[in-house]
């Protein structure tokens, strides 16, 4: 009878064995993932480039040497290596003292100097050049990279150094707060144009020379009342006490600077300023004047405050009229953002403009002296996603289009070439797959790189005027990363909230995945109505850790749902005042026409995280749709669109802030917590207000609700680092899977 027994109790662990989740088995093999499946994906490009004005091409790829890098000449058609990779590991240890291996070099990206003689490149902390002559390495301050500011900053508008005319005879400039030139060569006397600058209005030191040296375009400017946020970074490395940091941190309902653009005319010291209310309650205008190469005029775009009216106007220089060259409405709001598109074409004589105005963003041609439209140069039930190069000379425009090719995901991207008339549209690429493409600086050739999240990349060399293949370059290996175990991603389709519109996403699934086990499911949402979010691409590692986290025993998704970019106008608009919504009933509509085909997925536990945005979701999940969704882990989330940036959240929840900001907010909501959350938030995060996550932990805390709450010291905008990232894991194995998950003592993480 004992012997009996002992059997039925092995029998029964060995069955919780082969069917456990979240074990310290599954833990280390999460956790070996990222490294099994690093550089299993052969002959696949990345960091491709343009080299010069030539019609040369590199990029880099992993092949059975290691990391290559390539170069392709178009003109003969031509592939080899880029560089000798054995003599530059052999000088770049030389001279910086450490071990370089050929092909493990300690960088993936490379550029050119302007002669094209010397490679620039960023290793061991130092930028560096070694010259394709004879192969000398030595430090370089120029890595061939542009410095971008911190959310478009502008800079200062007060100061600046003195602005030479073209012609190089004057000299404009700002001084007490009034625009003064004087001859560039010293000799007379300097001259006030203005006189009615103050601290409380000003004119801006950035000062547009006419092209003919006789004109300037500047703005006066009508300051705001700076909002700072304060940060502090409890355990600073360099001292025991705390600091206190501090940020210009505009928020929704802030005041803006009001600039009214102002023409002075150097002969009469003429001065005319655009009026106040062809201007009104402004979000901005533009800071920096664009004169026409004929000096007759200059332009400047104005977006009114709510983002639903966007104009652009020419002021004439001989008369100081200002006209409206286009004019753009919308009843919710104007993607200024993201889709704002505007070329002038031959001095201003024609514009080319990006609209939705019939519903899909398509491109217009406007008459620019008249300001009426010539034509629709682009049109359908499909998106303009970029325009990559205008040619004025063949009136020929190239551009990124999705959803044009019907019964397909309508996010992959293909490129296109159309006339200015909106004759001769044709696709320049070609297949079901998402295409990336690198032109040649004459716009002659380019490099196509193609491929789907379940479809290796093939990379081809194509005419840009017809899209023929001129050379195949390179098709990828990924028998390598196979044999480690890994799965593809399956991309999946159903209907939304409204049962007809087509909502995409896909499904990850762990190595060991059997389809005879139920499995929890998690969303990584990031619902941020700026874009689409889901990847297209063939990729090893999804982005957030996907891959991983599938494998401690859950079906892991990712989706687009209604109110994010890339679809129709009629898509995006859900978002309009109301980004509680994330796309969060087409979210569970997928889900559950998923669990529907496949039994295996268990929607009694399902479980969301994101960060930033997604923060904001992820948390709303468990607020606005705990009927559905059990467990939510939150990073960083601008959790009351009233606390987080102003371009970000009035571009979506409008101008003036209302009632429906509060509805959105999961701190007024905070009471209607249902199910497990866990809120993780950087103390030093600039670019989500940390407050906004403090505000809700305040909320739950008054509405005696449990929850769990990480601050990590010294931890900028992130979804948690290294550690916040095992915590997030735990917490799904602990409330999803219903297990203790295993110590940490040893683990790597």
């Amino acid at each position: 009878m004992k012997e009996r027994f002992g059997i039925v109790v092995f029998l029964i662990f060995g069955m919780l064995q082969a069917f456990a989740q979240g074990t310290r088995a599954d833990y280390d093999r999460a956790d070996s993932l990222k490294k099994a499946i690093q550089g299993k994906v052969k002959f696949s490009p990345w960091n491709i480039k343009a080299i010069g004005d030539s019609h040369r091409f590199v990029y880099t790829q992993y092949t059975d040497k290691g990391v290559e890098f390539i170069e392709i000449n178009a003109d003969d058609r031509t592939k080899s290596a880029a560089f000798d990779q054995v003599r530059l590991a052999k000088s770049l240890a030389a001279a910086s003292s450490e071990t370089v291996e050929a092909y493990k070099l300690p960088f993936t990206e490379v550029n050119y100097s302007r002669k094209q003689d010397s490679l620039l490149f960023s290793a061991f902390g130092k930028n560096w050049a070694c010259s394709l002559n004879d192969y000398t390495v030595k430090p370089s301050e120029a890595t061939g990279r542009n410095a971008r500011g911190y959310w478009g900053n502008r800079g200062d508008d007060r100061k600046g150094e003195p602005i030479a005319s073209p012609d190089k005879k004057w000299l404009a400039y700002v001084k007490n707060f009034n625009v003064y030139v004087k001859a560039a060569d010293g000799k007379g006397e300097e001259m006030a144009l203005s006189f009615d600058g103050s601290e409380g209005e000003y004119y801006s030191a950035f000062i547009s020379w006419s092209p003919d040296s006789r004109k300037l375009a500047v703005n006066k400017v009508r300051p705001n009342t700076e909002h700072k946020i304060y940060l502090i970074e409890s355990s600073p490395s360099d001292q025991l006490q705390p600091k206190l940091q501090s940020r210009d941190y505009l928020k929704p309902g802030d005041a803006l600077p009001q600039r009214f653009p102002t023409l002075f005319v150097l002969d009469g010291k003429k001065r005319i300023q655009v009026p106040h209310d062809l201007v009104p309650n402004q979000y901005d205008v533009s800071a920096r004047l664009q004169w026409r190469k004929d000096s007759r005029a200059f332009t400047f775009e104005y977006n009114a405050r709510g983002h639903q009216e966007y104009k652009i106007y020419e002021m004439d220089a001989s008369t100081g009229e200002a006209k409206t060259l286009i004019a753009e409405n919308s009843k919710t709001f104007i993607d200024y953002s993201g889709k704002k598109y505007r070329y002038d074409v031959a001095d201003g004589k024609e514009v080319i403009w990006a609209s939705e105005r019939d519903g899909w963003n398509h491109l217009y041609l406007y008459d620019g002296i008249t300001g009426k439209v010539k034509n629709q140069i682009t049109k359908g039930e499909w998106v303009v996603r970029k325009v990559i190069h205008v040619n004025e000379e063949q009136r020929k425009i190239i551009f990124e289009g999705s959803g044009k090719d019907k019964g397909v995901d309508p996010y992959l991207i293909q490129y296109y070439m159309v006339n200015f008339d909106g004759s001769g549209l044709r696709a320049l690429t070609d297949s079901p797959v998402n295409h990336s493409a690198t032109f040649s600086a004459d716009f002659s050739c380019f490099v196509d790189h193609a491929s789907r999240v379940d479809q290796p990349s093939t990379t081809v060399l194509r005419n840009a005027t017809d899209g023929k293949v001129l050379m195949e370059l390179e098709k990828s290996n990924i028998d390598g990363l196979l044999q480690t175990g890994w799965k593809m991603p399956e991309v999946f389709s159903a209907k939304g909230r409204d049962g007809q519109t087509d909502i995409w996403g896909i499904i990850v699934r762990p190595t060991n995945f059997d389809p005879s086990k139920k499995y929890p499911v998690i969303e990584y949402i990031y619902a941020g109505p700026h874009s689409s979010f889901v990847p297209k691409s063939f990729t090893a590692n999804l982005p957030a850790s996907l891959h991983e986290l599938a494998e401690l025993g859950f079906i892991v998704v990712q989706i687009d749902g209604m109110g994010t970019s890339n679809r129709s106008k009629a898509f995006h608009d859900v978002c309009w005042q109301n980004l509680k919504d994330a796309g969060f009933p087409d979210r569970i509509a997928w889900m559950k026409a998923v669990a529907a085909k496949y039994s295996y997925m268990d929607l009694d536990k399902v479980g969301i995280f994101g960060t930033s945005a997604g923060g904001q979701s992820s948390a709303g999940a468990v607020l606005f749709h705990n009927d559905f969704y059990k467990v939510a882990v939150s990073s960083c989330g601008c959790h009351d669109n009233r606390m987080d940036k102003i371009w970000w959240n009035e571009q979506w929840m409008g101008f003036p802030i209302g009632e429906h900001y509060a509805a959105s907010s999961n701190v007024v909501n905070a009471h209607k917590l249902q199910g497990k959350l866990m809120l993780i938030v950087g103390e030093v995060d600039d670019n989500v207000d940390p407050s906004s996550t403090y505000q809700v932990v305040n909320a739950l805390i008054k509405a005696n609700k449990n929850f769990d709450f990480l601050m990590v010291p010294g931890m900028p905008h992130s979804s948690g680092g290294e550690y916040g990232e095992h915590k997030r894991r735990d917490y799904f194995v602990k409330h999803l899977l219903g297990i203790d998950p295993p110590v940490w003592d040893g683990m790597d993480y």
